[in-house]
């Protein structure tokens, strides 16, 4: 008998699912025209939020450095109010395809279930940026879970993978959606579930080669979902000759909301890896509300419910 959640098991026995063709041709070709459009304004300064070449993790410069340097690999904020094509951006990110998708994974029954009237969102507004290929040259991420320090010893290990995934239950759903052909995400499979090997914990941080790994292979359209504390690593290559770009690829996560009773160390984690990205100093005003529903509504009201990230720190430095 076929399994009635095939993403939620992939997802828990290899620590990542691909989704395939999440997105219609059109749709394809619209995103990738309002992403292209997105990516040049930040290069050429004309938009303050992105992820800048060296740097792996938040908190990112303010001015982008030279496309000799590299330039950027990411834009921030696509939902943030001032955003050209934010209000496509935001029918992408609470598209009933994707929700769908991340009710499953993080074991929220009955699609939709938060956007009648007076219903109880569970579903948590968080981050949607941009992936983009570096200008001039190739760019690599090293290998890490996004929540893990990778000074934690094996004991550690268990024990906060076992925190972040309470009986195996995630407590939000990240993925990349690509809009080119991708192959830059790299994971090792079923290691969201265990500590670091021997051969992983003493490897070089860019280490081009681990036992099992795995690159996973997108075709526009496509999404893969993966456990953030999943090992795995960026391999970023820079533009086409031509200038054509060679990577546009939506990178999204959508949490559940605490419950009730949650401690508040459960609480201080998931706040602290979505609200070290500075969401927090926008997702409050007035002109970020949508007008695309109710149910975007409910679940940005969540965020903000969160904090606005002052003090919170910062998941992993580097």
């Amino acid at each position: 008998m076929a399994s009635p959640h095939p993403n939620l098991d992939a997802l828990q026995r290899d620590g990542f699912v691909v989704v395939r063709n999440l997105l219609t041709p059109a749709e394809i070709e619209h995103y990738r025209t309002i992403a292209t459009a997105a990516t040049t304004k930040a290069r050429t300064g004309g938009w303050p939020h992105f992820r800048t070449v060296p740097k792996q993790f938040p908190p990112w410069p303010t001015t982008p450095p030279p496309a000799s340097e590299g330039g950027i690999w990411g834009v921030q904020h696509l939902l943030h109010p001032d955003m050209p094509g934010r209000e496509s951006f935001a029918k992408c990110y609470f598209s009933e395809s994707i929700l769908t998708v991340a009710e499953e994974l993080m074991g929220v029954s009955g699609s939709g279930s938060g956007s009648g009237s007076g219903g109880a969102e569970p579903l948590v507004m968080e981050l949607f940026n941009l992936l983009v290929a570096p200008e001039t040259k190739d760019f690599e991420l090293r290998w890490h879970r996004d929540d893990i320090s990778e000074k934690a010893t094996a004991d550690e290990e268990l024990q906060q993978l076992a925190a972040k995934s309470p009986g195996g239950r995630q407590s939000h759903a990240q993925y990349n959606l690509a809009l080119c052909p991708d192959a830059s995400l790299v994971v090792v499979p079923g290691s969201h579930r265990r500590a670091r090997t021997d051969t992983e914990r003493n490897a070089a941080p860019y280490e081009p080669t681990l036992p099992d790994q795995l690159v996973v292979q997108l075709q526009p359209g496509d999404a893969v979902f993966y456990d953030s504390n999943i090992l795995h690593r960026g391999v970023y290559r820079g533009k086409l000759e031509g200038g054509e770009e060679s990577r546009l690829t939506l990178h999204g996560s959508l949490g559940l909301k605490a419950a009730d009773g949650a401690d508040a160390e459960t609480k201080k984690v998931r706040a602290t890896a979505v609200l070290q990205h500075g969401v927090g100093a926008w997702v409050h005003r007035e002109d970020a509300a949508f007008g695309i529903g109710e149910r975007p509504e409910k679940m940005r009201a969540n965020l903000v419910a969160m904090g606005s990230g002052e003090g919170v720190g910062y998941s992993l430095q580097g």
